[in-house]
């Protein structure tokens, strides 16, 4: 019986190119972390079907694709936040449209202190105002 030993080790990346990686990495894992309490904040008082939803994030700069947001909104149904209502469109398919429950309500509130609290604590942290 023959072993083969393959070569695994795998060249070093440019210590700069590593370092964009890393940012970029941290930017989006930044923006992940704010996300569900994005989409919370767009449905307060409004309900929205999920590409209404989508556009709204990325008229703000939110770079988000269909893959992330469908399965996100499937788990704030879920948890109790969001409840969802089919409506005819005129223009294609029914449409789901997604509201929050009192429970997202009061959640969303929370969210809102919370993010509060931290963007004044970040702001005192890297002395911005």
């Amino acid at each position: 019986m023959q072993t083969i030993i393959k070569n695994t080790t795998k060249k070093t990346p440019h210590k700069k190119q590593k370092e964009v990686m890393n940012v970029e990495n941290t930017k989006a894992q930044m923006r992940k972390g704010v996300l569900e309490y994005c989409i919370l904040s767009i449905l307060n008082g409004h309900d929205k079907y999920a590409s209404e939803i989508l556009s709204t994030l990325k008229d703000a700069k939110m770079l988000v694709v269909e893959g992330t947001i469908y399965p996100l909104l499937t788990r704030l149904k879920n948890a109790g936040l969001l409840n969802y209502r089919w409506e005819e469109s005129t223009s294609g398919p029914p449409r789901k449209y997604y509201t929050l429950t009192e429970t997202g309500k009061l959640f969303l509130k929370e969210l809102d202190t919370t993010w509060d609290e931290l963007r004044s604590a970040t702001n005192l942290v890297t002395n911005k105002k």
